[in-house]
């Protein structure tokens, strides 16, 4: 979900609370549309004029008219519970008012082990490596694009995962038929930072506080992602 451009001072104090508080950037975003979307539903009014009976009417609207999935009306309501708690500072009541978005019973869909293979054997080398990781390793997909040099450890078949689901660590297994792979992709990511280098790039993505400890070491090889993008990118804040 993309959030839309806005220079509301309301809206960027909602953004100041959310990254003092070290949330994603996906968050954020999902976060500010969820609220700019509850001020616009209720005619532009100003948040601290709204209260509990006002975000079930929002939440029921999404339910009933809009026909979101459970998750999707979980996240406006986890927009809203963050709106009033950390920037209007008076948390929400009673909401049970709100008519809720309904889980369509499904049996799950469960890959056989000929499946898996034959699915293994359609992939290309960008798309290979990462999948290996999370069928082997048990990682969610942004848990793998997230990875840095230094979370592999080869000499104890582990990955180490930072501030994974909840913002929590583990550690889980580097199974042995990917070292090589990976480390051969460790040998081209550093390929790819010497060239960042000595084009004076090569800084890594860290949280602010972190940044401004380390200064230049950002660079330092350990530091770069797993898997960078193709292209030079900048921080979205």
């Amino acid at each position: 979900m993309q959030t839309s451009k806005t220079t509301s001072p309301f809206l960027q104090q909602v953004r100041n609370a959310i990254r003092v508080r070290h949330y994603s950037i996906r968050t954020e975003q999902a976060y500010v549309d969820w609220i700019r979307r509850f001020i616009l539903f209720h005619g532009k009014r100003h948040p601290n004029e709204l209260g509990e009976p006002d975000v079930g009417r929002f939440l029921t609207w999404l339910a009933v008219e809009r026909n979101v999935a459970p998750s999707t009306q979980n996240q406006a309501l986890n927009a809203l519970v963050f709106l009033y708690r950390h920037v209007i500072d008076r948390p929400l009541g009673d909401i049970t008012n709100a008519a809720r978005a309904k889980k369509p019973q499904r049996l799950p869909v469960v890959l056989t082990q000929d499946e898996t293979k034959r699915l293994f054997r359609h992939l290309d080398g960008n798309q290979w490596l990462p999948v290996c990781l999370l069928y082997g390793s048990g990682l969610r997909l942004t848990e793998c694009l997230r990875l840095r040099v230094k979370d592999l450890d080869f000499d104890h078949r582990a990955i180490v995962v930072r501030c994974g689901k909840g913002g929590k660590d583990r550690v889980t297994i580097l199974p042995d038929r990917l070292v090589d792979p990976l480390a051969a992709q460790v040998a081209w990511v550093r390929t790819l930072h010497d060239r960042d280098l000595a084009q004076g790039l090569g800084a890594a993505k860290l949280p602010r506080s972190l940044r401004r400890k380390l200064g230049k070491s950002t660079r330092r090889f350990f530091w770069q992602f797993l898997f960078p993008s193709q292209s030079i990118s900048c921080d979205p804040r």
